[in-house]
Protein backbone atom coordinates (compact mmCIF):
# COMPACT_ATOMS: atom_id res chain seq x y z
CA UNK A 1 0.00 0.00 0.00
CA UNK A 2 1.36 3.48 -1.10
CA UNK A 3 1.56 6.32 1.51
CA UNK A 4 -1.15 8.44 1.74
CA UNK A 5 -2.57 11.51 4.02
CA UNK A 6 -6.24 11.59 5.52
CA UNK A 7 -8.32 13.51 7.04
CA UNK A 8 -11.92 13.74 9.18
CA UNK A 9 -14.55 15.93 7.50
CA UNK A 10 -17.22 17.32 9.92
CA UNK A 11 -19.64 18.00 7.55
CA UNK A 12 -20.69 16.52 3.50
CA UNK A 13 -20.20 19.69 2.47
CA UNK A 14 -16.96 19.58 3.38
CA UNK A 15 -16.23 16.20 2.78
CA UNK A 16 -17.31 16.54 -0.81
CA UNK A 17 -15.33 19.60 -1.14
CA UNK A 18 -12.38 18.56 0.45
CA UNK A 19 -11.92 15.46 -2.28
CA UNK A 20 -13.22 17.48 -5.07
CA UNK A 21 -9.53 19.95 -4.43
CA UNK A 22 -7.78 16.32 -5.00
CA UNK A 23 -8.21 14.29 -8.31
CA UNK A 24 -6.72 11.16 -6.30
CA UNK A 25 -8.46 11.69 -2.95
CA UNK A 26 -11.33 8.99 -1.92
CA UNK A 27 -13.93 9.40 0.47
CA UNK A 28 -13.52 6.63 3.15
CA UNK A 29 -16.17 5.17 5.09
CA UNK A 30 -16.29 1.11 6.06
CA UNK A 31 -13.69 0.69 3.89
CA UNK A 32 -14.45 -3.22 3.05
CA UNK A 33 -13.55 -2.68 -0.96
CA UNK A 34 -11.40 0.45 -1.15
CA UNK A 35 -8.98 -1.49 1.61
CA UNK A 36 -8.61 -4.14 -0.67
CA UNK A 37 -7.83 -2.15 -3.65
CA UNK A 38 -5.72 0.02 -2.44
CA UNK A 39 -3.77 -3.07 -0.79
CA UNK A 40 -3.31 -4.42 -4.53
CA UNK A 41 -2.07 -0.79 -5.59
CA UNK A 42 -6.03 -0.53 -7.95
CA UNK A 43 -6.37 2.17 -6.42
CA UNK A 44 -3.82 4.52 -5.23
CA UNK A 45 -5.14 7.49 -3.57
CA UNK A 46 -2.74 9.75 -1.99
CA UNK A 47 -5.37 11.41 0.33
CA UNK A 48 -8.63 9.96 2.30
CA UNK A 49 -11.34 11.71 3.44
CA UNK A 50 -13.04 9.67 6.54
CA UNK A 51 -16.99 10.77 6.49
CA UNK A 52 -17.91 8.18 9.57
CA UNK A 53 -18.53 11.42 11.78
CA UNK A 54 -20.68 12.38 9.33
CA UNK A 55 -24.41 12.32 10.76
CA UNK A 56 -25.64 9.67 8.19
CA UNK A 57 -26.15 6.58 9.96
CA UNK A 58 -30.13 6.92 10.06
CA UNK A 59 -33.07 5.29 9.16
CA UNK A 60 -36.04 7.97 8.89
CA UNK A 61 -39.27 7.72 7.73
CA UNK A 62 -40.01 10.56 4.77
CA UNK A 63 -43.42 12.42 4.11
CA UNK A 64 -44.47 10.35 1.67
CA UNK A 65 -44.60 6.65 3.56
CA UNK A 66 -41.22 6.02 2.44
CA UNK A 67 -37.70 5.74 4.03
CA UNK A 68 -34.77 7.59 3.74
CA UNK A 69 -31.73 5.48 4.61
CA UNK A 70 -28.40 7.10 5.62
CA UNK A 71 -25.79 6.57 3.18
CA UNK A 72 -23.52 5.37 6.48
CA UNK A 73 -26.25 3.11 7.65
CA UNK A 74 -24.38 -0.44 7.53
CA UNK A 75 -26.06 -3.18 5.96
CA UNK A 76 -26.64 -5.44 8.76
CA UNK A 77 -28.27 -2.74 10.85
CA UNK A 78 -30.19 -1.84 7.09
CA UNK A 79 -31.42 -5.56 7.05
CA UNK A 80 -32.22 -5.98 10.64
CA UNK A 81 -34.15 -2.81 10.40
CA UNK A 82 -38.13 -3.58 11.35
CA UNK A 83 -39.98 -0.93 9.10
CA UNK A 84 -37.52 -2.66 6.28
CA UNK A 85 -37.86 -5.89 7.42
CA UNK A 86 -41.94 -5.22 7.31
CA UNK A 87 -42.40 -3.07 3.92
CA UNK A 88 -38.89 -3.83 1.97
CA UNK A 89 -37.65 -7.32 2.59
CA UNK A 90 -36.60 -7.82 -0.69
CA UNK A 91 -33.64 -5.17 0.33
CA UNK A 92 -33.33 -7.24 3.91
CA UNK A 93 -33.16 -10.54 2.01
CA UNK A 94 -30.52 -9.25 -0.48
CA UNK A 95 -28.68 -7.30 2.29
CA UNK A 96 -28.45 -10.74 3.96
CA UNK A 97 -27.29 -12.72 0.85
CA UNK A 98 -24.29 -10.65 0.42
CA UNK A 99 -20.61 -10.88 2.23
CA UNK A 100 -20.24 -12.20 5.39
CA UNK A 101 -21.58 -11.22 8.82
CA UNK A 102 -18.38 -9.59 9.91
CA UNK A 103 -18.25 -7.48 6.19
CA UNK A 104 -22.17 -6.59 6.86
CA UNK A 105 -20.93 -5.25 10.85
CA UNK A 106 -18.98 -2.44 8.55
CA UNK A 107 -20.37 -2.35 4.92
CA UNK A 108 -22.20 0.91 4.42
CA UNK A 109 -25.34 1.85 1.98
CA UNK A 110 -23.09 4.23 -0.31
CA UNK A 111 -20.03 1.70 -0.33
CA UNK A 112 -22.43 -0.92 -1.47
CA UNK A 113 -23.67 0.81 -4.37
CA UNK A 114 -20.20 2.26 -5.28
CA UNK A 115 -18.41 -1.55 -4.60
CA UNK A 116 -16.23 -2.18 -7.98
CA UNK A 117 -16.37 -5.40 -9.63
CA UNK A 118 -14.89 -8.66 -8.53
CA UNK A 119 -13.71 -9.64 -12.51
CA UNK A 120 -11.12 -11.36 -11.81
CA UNK A 121 -8.56 -9.73 -14.86
CA UNK A 122 -9.95 -6.16 -13.38
CA UNK A 123 -7.72 -7.21 -9.73
CA UNK A 124 -4.92 -9.02 -11.80
CA UNK A 125 -2.47 -5.79 -12.35
CA UNK A 126 -0.35 -7.62 -14.43
CA UNK A 127 -3.62 -8.02 -17.12
CA UNK A 128 -4.82 -5.19 -19.33
CA UNK A 129 -8.32 -3.75 -18.12
CA UNK A 130 -9.72 -1.10 -19.21
CA UNK A 131 -11.41 -0.29 -16.24
CA UNK A 132 -8.07 0.11 -14.48
CA UNK A 133 -6.39 1.71 -17.55
CA UNK A 134 -8.42 3.28 -20.09
CA UNK A 135 -7.72 2.07 -23.65
CA UNK A 136 -5.28 -0.88 -22.34
CA UNK A 137 -7.80 -3.11 -23.16
CA UNK A 138 -9.84 -5.85 -22.26
CA UNK A 139 -8.14 -9.15 -21.05
CA UNK A 140 -11.28 -11.14 -19.79
CA UNK A 141 -12.65 -11.23 -23.45
CA UNK A 142 -11.54 -14.05 -25.14
CA UNK A 143 -10.56 -15.57 -21.34
CA UNK A 144 -12.17 -17.45 -18.90
CA UNK A 145 -15.52 -15.59 -18.78
CA UNK A 146 -17.56 -17.75 -16.79
CA UNK A 147 -18.52 -15.72 -13.83
CA UNK A 148 -18.75 -12.30 -16.18
CA UNK A 149 -21.73 -10.26 -17.78
CA UNK A 150 -23.87 -11.87 -20.92
CA UNK A 151 -25.55 -8.39 -21.21
CA UNK A 152 -25.43 -4.72 -21.50
CA UNK A 153 -21.56 -5.36 -21.69
CA UNK A 154 -19.58 -3.65 -24.40
CA UNK A 155 -15.98 -4.57 -26.91
CA UNK A 156 -14.47 -2.29 -23.88
CA UNK A 157 -15.39 -4.44 -20.94
CA UNK A 158 -17.45 -7.54 -20.29
CA UNK A 159 -18.01 -7.38 -16.24
CA UNK A 160 -20.31 -7.57 -13.79
CA UNK A 161 -21.55 -5.25 -11.03
CA UNK A 162 -21.30 -7.40 -7.76
CA UNK A 163 -24.03 -6.11 -5.06
CA UNK A 164 -27.09 -7.67 -4.13
CA UNK A 165 -28.49 -4.58 -2.50
CA UNK A 166 -28.15 -2.69 -5.22
CA UNK A 167 -30.77 -4.84 -7.02
CA UNK A 168 -33.14 -4.97 -4.45
CA UNK A 169 -32.70 -0.97 -4.77
CA UNK A 170 -33.42 -1.02 -8.26
CA UNK A 171 -36.53 -2.99 -8.01
CA UNK A 172 -37.97 -0.69 -5.37
CA UNK A 173 -37.38 2.08 -7.82
CA UNK A 174 -34.68 4.12 -5.39
CA UNK A 175 -33.38 6.98 -5.72
CA UNK A 176 -30.09 8.43 -4.38
CA UNK A 177 -29.12 11.71 -2.67
CA UNK A 178 -26.09 13.11 -3.05
CA UNK A 179 -24.06 16.30 -2.35
CA UNK A 180 -21.64 18.40 -5.09
CA UNK A 181 -18.46 19.98 -3.88
CA UNK A 182 -20.54 23.16 -4.56
CA UNK A 183 -23.32 22.96 -1.42
CA UNK A 184 -25.78 21.97 -3.92
CA UNK A 185 -28.13 18.37 -3.61
CA UNK A 186 -29.54 16.37 -5.94
CA UNK A 187 -31.38 12.88 -6.30
CA UNK A 188 -30.26 10.21 -8.97
CA UNK A 189 -32.70 7.71 -10.08
CA UNK A 190 -31.32 3.59 -9.25
CA UNK A 191 -32.46 3.76 -13.24
CA UNK A 192 -29.36 6.40 -13.93
CA UNK A 193 -26.83 5.82 -11.08
CA UNK A 194 -24.78 2.73 -12.72
CA UNK A 195 -23.53 3.31 -15.86
CA UNK A 196 -23.02 0.66 -18.97
CA UNK A 197 -19.37 0.23 -20.06
CA UNK A 198 -19.44 1.27 -23.66
CA UNK A 199 -16.29 2.72 -24.40
CA UNK A 200 -15.46 3.96 -20.90
CA UNK A 201 -15.49 1.39 -18.87
CA UNK A 202 -13.93 3.34 -15.96
CA UNK A 203 -17.08 5.22 -15.45
CA UNK A 204 -18.90 2.82 -13.43
CA UNK A 205 -21.35 5.78 -11.90
CA UNK A 206 -23.00 8.89 -12.21
CA UNK A 207 -21.28 10.94 -9.46
CA UNK A 208 -18.78 13.34 -10.41
CA UNK A 209 -15.43 13.62 -8.55
CA UNK A 210 -16.25 15.02 -4.95
CA UNK A 211 -19.79 14.57 -5.07
CA UNK A 212 -20.72 12.65 -1.68
CA UNK A 213 -23.89 9.95 -1.19
CA UNK A 214 -25.89 11.01 1.98
CA UNK A 215 -28.97 8.94 1.45
CA UNK A 216 -31.33 6.67 -0.35
CA UNK A 217 -34.35 7.03 -1.25
CA UNK A 218 -37.12 4.33 -0.98
CA UNK A 219 -40.72 5.14 -2.17
CA UNK A 220 -43.91 4.25 -0.29
CA UNK A 221 -43.98 0.19 0.35
CA UNK A 222 -44.72 -1.83 -2.85
CA UNK A 223 -47.83 -4.51 -2.43
CA UNK A 224 -46.69 -8.05 -3.62
CA UNK A 225 -44.55 -10.39 -2.59
CA UNK A 226 -40.75 -9.70 -2.29
CA UNK A 227 -38.15 -12.07 -3.40
CA UNK A 228 -34.50 -12.26 -3.41
CA UNK A 229 -33.24 -15.47 -4.61
CA UNK A 230 -29.59 -15.48 -5.31
CA UNK A 231 -27.39 -18.76 -7.30
CA UNK A 232 -23.71 -19.10 -6.23
CA UNK A 233 -21.06 -21.59 -6.66
CA UNK A 234 -21.09 -22.09 -2.88
CA UNK A 235 -23.60 -21.43 -0.10
CA UNK A 236 -22.01 -18.63 1.52
CA UNK A 237 -19.88 -15.49 1.39
CA UNK A 238 -19.67 -15.70 -2.33
CA UNK A 239 -20.94 -13.31 -5.65
CA UNK A 240 -24.05 -14.33 -8.02
CA UNK A 241 -23.83 -16.14 -10.70
CA UNK A 242 -27.30 -15.35 -11.48
CA UNK A 243 -29.72 -13.30 -8.83
CA UNK A 244 -33.44 -12.33 -8.96
CA UNK A 245 -35.07 -9.54 -7.01
CA UNK A 246 -38.79 -9.47 -7.57
CA UNK A 247 -41.92 -7.93 -6.29
CA UNK A 248 -44.79 -10.22 -7.81
CA UNK A 249 -48.42 -9.42 -6.87
CA UNK A 250 -51.48 -12.11 -6.90
CA UNK A 251 -52.05 -11.16 -10.48
CA UNK A 252 -48.73 -12.29 -11.90
CA UNK A 253 -47.78 -8.34 -12.71
CA UNK A 254 -44.92 -7.17 -10.57
CA UNK A 255 -41.52 -5.72 -11.19
CA UNK A 256 -38.39 -8.10 -11.45
CA UNK A 257 -34.56 -7.27 -11.90
CA UNK A 258 -31.23 -9.46 -12.03
CA UNK A 259 -28.01 -9.24 -10.65
CA UNK A 260 -24.96 -10.98 -12.11
CA UNK A 261 -25.77 -10.82 -15.95
CA UNK A 262 -24.82 -6.99 -16.47
CA UNK A 263 -22.84 -4.40 -14.99
CA UNK A 264 -25.46 -2.79 -13.78
CA UNK A 265 -28.57 -4.21 -11.76
CA UNK A 266 -30.60 -5.32 -15.29
CA UNK A 267 -33.93 -4.52 -15.00
CA UNK A 268 -35.99 -3.91 -18.36
CA UNK A 269 -39.53 -2.19 -17.43
CA UNK A 270 -41.12 -2.86 -20.74
CA UNK A 271 -40.89 -6.69 -20.04
CA UNK A 272 -42.84 -6.21 -17.20
CA UNK A 273 -46.31 -6.53 -18.94
CA UNK A 274 -45.14 -10.46 -19.75
CA UNK A 275 -44.27 -11.51 -15.98
CA UNK A 276 -47.92 -12.64 -16.05
CA UNK A 277 -46.92 -15.33 -19.01
CA UNK A 278 -44.45 -16.68 -17.32
CA UNK A 279 -40.47 -17.08 -17.39
CA UNK A 280 -40.00 -18.08 -20.44
CA UNK A 281 -41.87 -14.90 -22.34
CA UNK A 282 -40.44 -12.23 -19.85
CA UNK A 283 -36.58 -14.07 -20.42
CA UNK A 284 -37.28 -13.41 -24.34
CA UNK A 285 -37.74 -9.68 -23.95
CA UNK A 286 -35.37 -9.06 -20.44
CA UNK A 287 -32.52 -10.80 -22.03
CA UNK A 288 -33.35 -9.54 -26.12
CA UNK A 289 -29.65 -8.28 -27.55
CA UNK A 290 -27.25 -10.80 -24.84
CA UNK A 291 -24.45 -11.43 -26.48
CA UNK A 292 -23.26 -14.28 -23.75
CA UNK A 293 -19.64 -15.86 -24.53
CA UNK A 294 -18.51 -19.24 -24.99
CA UNK A 295 -18.73 -20.22 -21.09
CA UNK A 296 -21.49 -18.22 -19.68
CA UNK A 297 -24.16 -18.80 -22.38
CA UNK A 298 -25.57 -20.99 -19.28
CA UNK A 299 -26.23 -17.76 -17.40
CA UNK A 300 -29.41 -17.09 -19.64
CA UNK A 301 -30.97 -20.22 -19.37
CA UNK A 302 -29.92 -19.72 -15.30
CA UNK A 303 -31.57 -16.79 -14.61
CA UNK A 304 -35.10 -18.30 -16.51
CA UNK A 305 -35.25 -20.87 -14.46
CA UNK A 306 -34.46 -19.15 -11.62
CA UNK A 307 -37.27 -16.51 -12.08
CA UNK A 308 -39.55 -19.58 -12.95
CA UNK A 309 -38.48 -20.52 -9.26
CA UNK A 310 -39.36 -17.48 -8.18
CA UNK A 311 -42.86 -17.16 -9.55
CA UNK A 312 -43.78 -20.79 -8.56
CA UNK A 313 -42.80 -19.63 -4.79
CA UNK A 314 -45.28 -16.76 -4.88
CA UNK A 315 -47.81 -18.73 -6.11
CA UNK A 316 -47.27 -21.44 -3.74
CA UNK A 317 -47.14 -18.30 -0.67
Amino acid sequence: MKAFTFERARTPAEAAAAVAQRPDARFIAGGTNLLDLMKLQIEAPTHLVDVNALVLDRIEETRDGGLRIGALVRNSDLAADAAVKRDYPVLSRALLSGASGQLRNRATTAGNLLQRTRCPYFYDTAQPCNKRQPGSGCSAIGGVTRALAVIGASPACIATHPSDMAVAMRVLDAQVETVTPDGQTRRIPMADFHKLPGDTPHVEHALTHGELITSVLLPAPVAGVHVYRKVRDRASYAFALVSVGAIVRPDGSGHVAFGGLAPKPWRVEAAEASLGKGAKAFAAQAFAGARPTHDNAFKLLLAERTLAGVLQSVKAA
